[in-house]
């Protein structure tokens, strides 16, 4: 019979410490839960069951087939019996063998778990991989359990959102206290302003003048530039016309030289009406070919091309950019500096901005269905993105950590979880053994 050990290792305190992948040294051990002793003591129990059925058929028999001269009827017993006897130790060795070997003799074929423990590890990965990790099974579990609303439902709530927002203002002047002054220069010089220098700036600005005059804009932009010439020229028409009789020549008699004035501002207003009512203007053609020509200079011409380049190197270079960028850090780590300081009294206040945007965002989210299939959405795709990324790795991991344990005590954990059941085979082996016994010499009988 076999028996269960009264500790797993890896349960004491002085156990060796448990390895974390197969580069360990030595077997790692098992992690043992609280309810393993009850398991151990409900197995054994089980057992001595299962035996001593055993032990009471094996008995049995002996008796009847000492009595059965004399008390004929007794071989239906000892049928029984003998069959029972049969069943139950074929079916204590097939338990037996899947944890040890019967008997400490190597059988082959026996000590099944401990024996063949990796191939069990690698087939359990690949049976997880392949069955639990897929897109379409984790798609299927996360769009049913509605994370999105569920997540929106927890955030309109004002004493979570407020939580959050004291959590995020914690965190956030933790991280900002822990950063220098210069290092955040220093990233802001790689990763913003380096980068800035390798992208050249004039097909930006091609492309930045393309969406300004895309469906007519720079006409629109031309318009404005209209009116603001036309009130100048209102304002200023006197000044116009001082400026004429200032520059002509001294011989030229006053009167002629306010005609002049009189004939410019007249000529000026005139076209400027007449640009702004005519949107086939021949001025308003000139303009749209002058755009044109300059997006396709930005884009082909290199004396362009190295000139914006210059402009972006100087701009870059300008010892106010590092400025600005200090202020804003300056600013930013001031303002998170200053709001971690408000949300640190426990007393009850007023929401702030981050607790009512937040608030409202939930209660944006519950409130638009569109949006809250798209959050839903979004949650499914990243969570589907993260697990079809991360399965071989999960399955590599589940089949190094069963290899990294020790193959006796993995078998006695997997014994201590299902050996309890695996114990009814044993007594249903003896019961069916028994009564196919009975039936066959009854069978026999008959046919005799």
């Amino acid at each position: 019979m076999a028996t269960v050990p009264d500790a797993v290792p890896g349960a004491s305190t002085a156990a060796a410490p448990a390895a974390v992948g197969p580069a360990a040294v030595g077997p790692a051990a098992l992690q043992i839960t609280p309810d393993d002793e009850v398991k151990r003591v409900r197995l054994v129990q089980m057992k001595r069951v299962a035996t001593l059925m055993l032990v009471g058929v094996a008995v049995l028999f002996v008796v009847t087939r000492f009595l059965e001269s004399r008390y004929p009827w007794l071989g239906f017993v000892r049928a029984f019996a003998e069959a029972a006897m049969v069943g139950g130790i074929a079916d204590w060795f097939a338990v037996t063998a899947l944890f040890r070997h019967p008997m400490g003799i190597p059988i082959p074929h026996t000590a099944i778990v401990p024996s063949r423990k990796d191939r069990i590890g690698t087939a359990l990965g690949n049976f997880v991989q392949r069955n639990f990790l897929t897109r379409e099974v984790v798609s299927g579990k996360i769009a049913a359990m509605q994370l999105g609303n569920r997540a929106a439902q927890w955030l309109s709530r004002p004493e979570n959102s407020r939580r959050l927002a004291r959590h995020a203002a914690h965190g956030l002047s933790g991280a900002v206290g822990v950063l220098r002054d210069d290092d955040v220069q220093a990233l802001v010089d790689r990763g913003i302003v380096s980068r800035l220098r390798r992208m050249q700036a004039a097909p930006l600005m091609a492309r930045l003048f393309e969406l300004l005059t895309a469906g007519g804009r720079h006409q629109a932009l031309l318009d404005d530039a209209l009116r603001l010439a036309a009130k100048f020229l209102y304002e200023n028409e006197a000044m116009i016309r001082e400026r004429v009789k200032a520059e002509s020549p001294w011989w030229v008699p006053g009167a002629v030289d306010s005609r002049v004035g009189d004939k410019i501002v007249s000529g000026v207003e005139k076209t400027l009406v007449a640009v702004a009512a005519d949107p086939d203007h021949p001025l308003r053609q000139r303009y749209d070919e002058a755009v044109d020509r300059f997006v396709l200079s930005l884009r082909e011409n290199p004396e362009t091309i190295a000139r914006f380049e210059q402009i972006k190197l100087d701009v870059l270079a300008h010892p106010g950019v590092a400025e600005f960028s200090r202020e804003v850090w300056g600013d930013v780590k001031g303002r998170i500096a200053s709001y971690a300081e408000q949300v640190a009294d426990d007393a009850e206040q007023a929401p702030d901005q981050l607790e009512q945007w937040l608030a409202g965002l939930g209660h944006t989210v519950l409130q638009d269905p569109v949006l809250s299939a798209k959050v839903n959405g979004w949650i499914v795709e990243m969570v589907a993105y993260a697990v079809d990324q991360a399965r071989e790795e999960v399955a590599t991991l589940i089949s190094t950590t069963v290899a990294a344990w020790d193959a006796h005590a993995t078998s006695r954990k997997i014994e201590l979880q299902i050996g309890r059941d695996l114990q009814f085979i044993r007594i249903n082996g003896t019961l069916v053994g028994g009564l196919v016994g009975l039936i066959l010499y009854a069978v026999g009988l008959l046919l005799h």
